[in-house]
């Protein structure tokens, strides 16, 4: 039998180790259910506020649209090699690509060896490098780089650290939180993202006119400053402090006498029985690749989550380039009025977020309410390119839409499905990470392609950019009416 994940009292956080009245009997379950999603919270939104410089950066990296023959002659001369030029965006597009490429496999692979090691130091690991690679990125600018295979390497490192994050948090949470509720609680808790997106968007904004550099370097630098937090105080299960495994309502034994009892009452609770052939099991054995893949609902949600991410990542990263490229009420805003505005988009995606996580707890349809939020964002994406340039209220009132149905779905998706999924696989308690991450993982190839064919077709003008959005929402939609189809079924049939 394999070694149960929890390593009892020696795996604690070392604030636990300094600080034992953290520990029960002194604090209850709920204090440190809140302190695990406050960590992870901020953890997590510390990820995406390293990932938004790239956004803000591209209307002062790249080329300017030409909107006349002069324009067109000095278009060579704008914007900072190998980014400049004719081809800036694409090659922009193609920066994008790697660090979202490398970021997708790498998600398969952390779900995998999150699912067997300490979640806690492997999460610090890539905070830490994520935020040295960010800072990197950043130096280009004060040793004048101009090569693009250093961006694209710099962004294909950063991507492979930047993927260890999600399988991390979303086990941590899981490990913490039992069903009730878990889709409004998740949602709430998953506002990390666009909260981290506002977070980035700021402080890359407000860097950039000391130069672009800082718009990398400030992120960078507060992202290790979070994995310091994380170190110290983040606990990984319930278990390691002497908790009942997350969903019970009962406590373990709140007087632990000693790590020997502890690890007693952690094997006993280890061992399942199999209904198929009495053989006892551990409940620590971390389920494999392909058998994840067998869950029912994995690949309808993973393939959904492919064409959701294309939508929201094309978002990310060239919201705030459209916004400075495209007149609102005849005016050209400012690089940085462009990249604080995007976070419209974001702060819609906060309450999308939460919403969609309230109404699937409530009707207790997880794809109904994705498909629902799915379909009512296509009209939202054609009326925002249709009539966002009229005046500023309209922008800002269709983005904040846009933003609130995209990022519902999105959220719902990568959060309470991933959790109700990866602790339903037959018992297995070690399964989350593994099944978030194929999840996000496959969803994070459709966040690749999004930026990347954006770069490409925004040359074609960006009508055409919008009816590619559309199109990869309608595709997202389909894939889970037969998920759909059947949560509806079991509701009218009463189980």
């Amino acid at each position: 039998m394999q070694q149960s994940n929890s390593k009892s009292l020696r795996n604690l956080a070392p604030a636990l180790n300094l600080f034992p009245n953290l520990k029960p009997p002194h604090k209850t379950l709920l204090f440190h259910q809140i302190c695990v999603l406050v960590i992870t919270f901020l953890a997590y939104a510390s990820f995406h506020a390293s990932r938004k410089p790239p956004s803000i950066v591209k209307s002062v990296l790249g080329p300017t649209v030409p909107t006349n023959l002069t324009q067109l002659q000095l278009l060579n001369n704008s914007g900072w090699p190998p980014f400049n030029g004719t081809r800036g965006t694409h090659r922009l597009g193609e920066v994008d690509l790697a660090f979202l490429t490398s970021y997708s496999i790498g998600m398969y692979l952390a779900g995998h060896v999150g699912d067997r090691i300490d979640l806690r130091l492997f999460l610090v690991f890539g905070m830490m490098g994520s935020g040295i690679l960010t800072i990197l990125f950043g130096l280009g600018y004060w040793l004048e780089v101009h090569v693009l295979g250093f961006f694209v390497g710099v962004q294909i490192v950063c991507g492979v650290f930047q993927s260890i994050g999600w399988p991390c948090v979303v086990a941590v949470v899981g490990n913490w939180l039992g069903e009730s509720k878990r889709g409004l609680i998740m949602g709430i808790w998953n506002s990390h993202t666009s909260v981290g997106n506002i977070i980035g968007s700021v402080v890359a904004s407000g860097a950039l006119e000391f130069g672009w550099g800082w718009s990398f370097v400030v992120p960078g630098v507060l992202i290790i400053l979070v994995g310091v937090l994380v170190f110290l105080f983040l606990v990984v299960s319930p278990e390691d402090i002497g908790f009942a495994r997350s969903g019970m309502d009962i406590e373990m034994s709140v007087e632990t006498n000693s790590a020997e009892d502890l690890q007693k009452v952690e094997s006993e609770e280890a061992k399942l029985i199999d209904p198929e052939n009495n053989s006892i099991l551990d409940s620590s054995s971390a389920i494999g690749f392909l058998e994840a893949w067998k869950i029912p609902g994995v690949a309808p949600f993973a393939f959904c989550l492919f064409f959701s991410k294309f939508v929201a990542y094309t978002f990310l990263y060239w919201l705030p380039f459209y916004i400075r490229h495209t007149a609102v009420a005849g005016v050209n805003l400012s690089h940085k009025t462009a990249g604080l505005l995007s976070t419209i988009f974001d702060i819609g995606g906060v309450l999308g977020g939460i919403t969609a996580g309230f109404i699937s707890d409530m009707i207790e349809a997880r794809a109904v309410t994705s498909i629902l939020f799915l379909f009512l964002s296509i009209p939202a994406l054609l009326l925002y390119r249709a009539f966002g340039s009229i005046s500023m209220f309209t922008n800002i009132t269709l983005m904040f839409l846009s933003g609130f149905l995209v990022n519902g779905p999105y959220s719902l998706i990568t959060t309470a499905v991933a959790a109700d999924l990866g602790t339903h696989s037959g018992g297995n308690s070690r399964a989350l990470a593994t099944v978030t991450a194929i999840i996000d993982g496959t969803g994070s190839v459709g966040a690749a392609l999004g930026p990347l064919l954006a770069g490409y077709v925004s040359t074609r003008g960006w009508n055409s950019v919008f009816f590619m959005l559309v199109l990869s929402i309608f595709f997202a939609g389909l894939f889970l009416i037969r998920v759909a189809r059947t949560e509806l079924r079991e509701k009218l049939s009463g189980k």
